[in-house]
């Protein structure tokens, strides 16, 4: 039992050699940042606009090769910011959670 477990917390989960936190906050932050350029640019243009969505795409793809490269240098990255936006919604002062 106690091996399974420091298994798991060596190996975390991976989505394409980034962990799986990190690669669905990103999809998440890039997917609401191309949602409001769509609208604003309907908004602003109408019918013409120029938010394509292979622009999406790649930006999600070249976000994410950086992420997996950090990843390598640090495997439990996805962890250390899920701890960090733990303590923040805790309202822990920055100077405790550096």
């Amino acid at each position: 039992m106690k091996q399974q477990v420091l298994k798991a917390l060596a190996n975390p989960a991976r989505i394409f050699y980034v962990p799986y936190t990190l690669a669905v906050i990103n999809f998440a932050v890039q997917f609401i940042v191309f949602i409001t350029v769509f609208i604003i640019s309907l908004i602003v243009r109408g019918a013409d606009s120029a938010a394509y969505p292979l622009y999406f795409l790649v930006s999600v793809c070249v976000v994410h090769i950086i992420l997996a490269f950090f990843a390598k240098r640090e495997p439990q990255l996805g962890q250390i910011i899920s701890a960090k936006i733990q303590l923040l919604k805790k309202k822990i002062p920055g100077r405790l959670a550096a």
